[in-house]
C-alpha cells in the first residue's frame, strides 16, 4: 500500500457524506484509483439514487443515515470510525433555494451541526472537510478581485446563507470543541454527472437533446452575463484530499480554476462543440430573484501550502459534460 494509505498505524478510513452526488462519486474514484489501500465509506439516503456510484459500489461502503437525524449519524461514525471525513452532502441548488429557503437551512445548516455533533458523541477525532461555497462572499466589487478568504461576507441567496451558518459553525466547533474542521469555499467546478439545476450542464443537456432529436432549437438560458471562474470536478477532489492531508485545522480555503469567462462564453463553448447548429435564447423563469454576477478567487492561500494548480482545460470539461449528456440519452432510450 502507498504511504498516504496508512492513518495512525491502521488503513486510512474515509468517510464521503453526499458521496452519491457529482463531486462525492468523483472523489470516491479519485481515491479509488490514487489512493489504493484507503477504506472508503459512503453516507447515503435510503431514497438517493446511485447511478453515479453503480461502477464501484462493491468497492465502497455504503452506510443508510440522514443529515437531519443525529441518531443514524452516529450510528454511522461508530460503525465506520473514519479518520477523515469529506462532508460534500448539501442542498446545494441556489435557485430552488429562493423557494425552499427553509428546507435548504435545515439541510445545510442543522445537518453540518448534525453530524459535527455525532462526531463528538462518537468520541472520534477526524480531520474533517466542510464544504462551504463561493457563494458566500455574494456580490463583490469589482475593487475586491480577486476575492481573498478575508474578504467581506455578503450572501445573495438562501442558499448562500446556508452556506455561510456551515461555514461558521464549522469554525465554531473548531474554537469550543477541538474538532479538526478545515473549511473550502470552491468557486465554480463542473463535469461529468454534474445535475441539470446549474447552468453549463442544463446548457450541454438540452444540445445532446436537440442532437437527438428530443426537443428543438432554442436553447433556452438566464443570465449570460455573470462571471464565473471555472474548474473541472476532477481537479477539485483532488484539492480537497491535498487540503486534509496538508493544511491547518480551523482555517479556510479559497479554491478554484484560473480560467475566468462569462457564462455567455460557457455556452457559446459549448455550442461550438454541437453536432447541429444551436440558437439560444433568455427565459425570464431561468432568472434570480438576486444573482451573484463576479466570481473571481484568489487562490494563492491554498495553492502555497498544498503545491495544487488545476490541470484540466475549460474545453476538456465541457466537452466531457456535453458527452456525458449525450451517453445519458442514450442510456435512457435502452431502459
Amino acid at each position: 500500500m502507498a504511504p498516504s494509505a496508512f492513518w495512525g498505524g491502521h488503513r486510512l478510513r474515509v468517510l464521503i457524506t453526499g458521496i452519491t452526488g457529482m463531486v462525492g462519486s468523483h472523489l470516491a474514484d479519485y481515491i479509488l484509483a490514487e489512493k489504493p489501500g484507503v477504506e472508503i465509506h459512503g453516507l447515503a439516503r435510503w431514497r438517493s439514487p446511485l447511478d453515479n456510484i453503480r461502477h464501484i459500489q462493491d468497492k465502497v461502503r455504503l452506510h443508510l443515515g440522514d443529515l437531519r437525524d443525529l441518531n443514524s449519524l452516529v450510528k454511522v461514525l461508530n460503525d465506520c470510525k473514519p479518520d477523515w471525513i469529506f462532508h460534500l452532502a448539501a442542498q446545494s441548488y441556489v435557485t430552488v433555494s429562493f423557494h425552499a429557503a427553509a428546507d435548504t437551512l435545515t439541510s445545510n445548516v442543522v445537518g453540518t451541526a448534525n453530524l459535527l455533533d455525532a462526531v463528538r458523541l462518537a468520541g472520534l477525532d477526524p480531520r474533517i472537510h466542510i464544504c462551504s461555497s463561493s457563494e458566500v462572499y455574494g456580490q463583490v466589487l469589482e475593487s475586491e478581485l480577486p476575492i481573498k478568504e478575508s474578504n467581506v461576507l455578503r450572501p445573495a441567496s438562501p442558499y448562500a446563507v446556508s452556506k455561510v451558518g456551515e461555514d461558521m459553525l464549522a469554525y465554531q466547533y473548531f474554537l469550543s470543541w477541538k474538532l479538526q474542521t478545515i473549511r473550502t469555499r470552491m468557486f465554480t467546478h463542473t463535469g461529468p454527472r454534474r445535475g441539470t439545476v446549474f447552468a453549463e450542464s442544463t446548457f450541454a443537456r438540452q444540445i445532446a437533446e436537440i442532437e437527438a432529436g428530443i426537443k428543438t432549437d432554442p436553447v433556452k438560458v438566464g443570465n449570460l452575463d455573470s462571471v464565473r471562474t471555472i474548474a473541472d470536478v476532477r481537479d477539485a477532489v483532488r484539492a480537497y484530499w491535498l487540503l486534509l492531508e496538508k493544511c491547518r485545522a480551523g482555517d479556510v480555503y479559497n479554491i478554484g480554476g484560473t480560467r475566468t469567462v462569462t457564462v455567455g462564453e460557457i455556452l457559446e463553448c459549448l455550442k461550438g462543440m454541437a453536432k447541429c447548429k444551436i440558437a439560444h435564447e433568455v427565459d425570464p423563469a431561468r432568472l434570480r430573484p438576486s444573482d451573484v454576477t463576479l466570481q473571481v478567487p484568489d487562490i494563492s492561500k491554498f495553492i502555497g501550502e498544498t503545491g495544487w494548480q488545476p490541470s484540466i482545460s475549460m474545453e476538456k470539461t465541457l466537452g466531457d459534460l456535453l458527452e456525458y449528456h449525450r451517453n445519458e440519452i442514450k442510456r435512457e432510450r435502452m431502459t
